[in-house]
């Protein structure tokens, strides 16, 4: 299916593609060499991968070797994840995110390019560690932000920011961070790639496209990181309802907390027309890479997505 969705989706003219890395699903460094094979020109993305589930010498190794299969192809997209993916479901401490992201970046900037590296942080450490073989070409690296500290940070290191679950009018407020970060590095915020992640329906069934992504986002809001961020956002009630109904098992409670107005404004739903319409209202308001993540996983509705909104 991955392959297929692959060679489709540069058939139909889209730029990239991203791959998610779950913790619980396909390695997305497998998908990627899948992908890699099967097309020729399509951008491939990881968006994103945990800085904790792999150590630096390791993602180095995969980024390498999957842009040895996609030369000038493949962006390397990481971020902090959260403490049910890194310490709940992989027994690793989810301490310091912030810092174990910039010293991430650090050692992965200088593996990439083939350097011997020894390297003593707070929370990395190597001792002469040099890939067999360096990426043909530099792989950019991608760091996905949602508050302001890892905005800041993405801004200051970052060659783009990965996005996600964001209502449009939050974009002002969270480039306003990524702006603040570039300054402190005396750089250009217009030079990076703003790419995000949207739940997309193409759908004429509204009401039942709603109830399947409230099934997601109850649950998905509970978790810390997330909660504190759509609260951020503006949904401060939502997200306390969410928490509540959550910590109470009550799954009713969890999910009826995610109102339809909440859905319509974090997801993108409809018609294609009107799914190319809101689109066009993230890219106005600084997306410059909207990443359409069809989120039924009935294969026709997949497919239609895919087809209806690559003319968007």
């Amino acid at each position: 299916m991955c392959r297929r969705v692959a060679r489709r989706a540069e058939e139909l003219g889209y730029e990239s593609l991203w791959i998610a890395d779950t913790g619980a699903g396909p390695d997305a460094f497998v998908i990627a060499t899948a992908a890699a094979l099967d097309t020729t020109t399509i951008r491939l993305g990881t968006a994103v991968v945990p800085v904790q589930t792999r150590s630096p010498s390791v993602m180095a190794a995969q980024t390498a070797s999957v842009a040895q299969l996609a030369p000038g192809r493949f962006v390397l997209g990481i971020g902090a994840s959260s403490d049910t993916i890194v310490n709940r479901w992989g027994g690793v401490p989810f301490e310091k995110p912030l810092l174990r992201v910039r010293e991430t970046v650090a050692l992965l900037r200088r593996m990439l390019a083939g350097e011997r590296v020894t390297f003593q942080g707070k929370t990395l450490r190597t001792e002469g560690f040099r890939l067999v073989a360096q990426p043909p070409q530099p792989v950019p690296i991608y760091l996905a932000a949602l508050m302001p500290p890892m905005l800041e940070l993405a801004g200051e290191i970052a060659d783009g920011v990965i996005l996600n679950f964001q209502p449009v009018e939050a974009m002002p407020r969270m480039l306003e961070h990524v702006a603040i970060g570039a300054a402190r590095a005396g750089r250009d915020p217009k030079s990076l790639e703003i790419v995000s992640r949207f739940q997309t329906v193409v759908t004429d069934e509204v009401d039942g496209a709603r109830t399947a992504l409230r099934m997601m986002m109850g649950p998905y809001f509970a978790t810390s990181v997330y909660n504190r961020f759509v609260a951020w956002c503006g949904f401060a009630d939502e997200a306390s309802e969410i928490l509540a109904g959550w910590q109470a098992k009550d799954r009713g409670r969890n999910m009826g907390a995610v109102t339809d107005a909440m859905i319509d404004r974090l997801a993108i739903i409809g018609s294609a027309d009107e799914c190319r319409a809101r689109l066009r209202a993230f890219h106005t308001a600084g997306v410059t890479t909207p990443m359409i993540q069809p989120f039924l996983f009935d294969e026709a509705a997949m497919w239609r997505c895919f087809e209806e909104l690559a003319r968007a």
